[in-house]
């Protein structure tokens, strides 16, 4: 049975010498995702990247609520800021699209709650 989930989206145009480092720091076990599993609200990241531009990418962080991740930032506002900090060197813009609500399967909710 599908149900909701809080999904931020941000898009980011990356440096090319730094897709790599981006894609594991970004990525669904990356360094933002093992500083997110400090909730139990974080439900996994998606990375997609855009096959007509490469250096162009979207993350999709599922969350139990926007609360939840509203919450998660100021209990950890000092990591998440240095994090984000030590990540500006790989991209060349980042831009915050939206807090969104997504209607998503079991299936990916299980799959999503494994890679925890």
């Amino acid at each position: 049975m599908p149900v909701y989930s809080s999904v931020a989206v941000w898009e980011f145009h990356v440096k090319p010498e730094a897709r790599p480092d981006f894609e594991r720091t970004y990525g669904p076990d990356g360094d933002w995702a093992r500083l997110f599993r400090r909730s139990p609200d974080y439900r996994g990241t998606v990375l997609l990247r855009d096959r007509d531009r490469p250096s162009r990418y979207f993350t999709l962080d599922h969350w139990s609520s926007s609360e939840a991740l509203s919450q998660f930032k100021r209990k950890h506002h000092a990591d998440y800021t240095a994090l984000d900090k030590q990540c500006e060197g790989l991209t060349e813009q980042e831009t915050f699209l939206g807090d969104f609500e997504g209607l998503i399967s079991d299936l990916l909710i299980s799959d999503l709650m494994d890679k925890r």
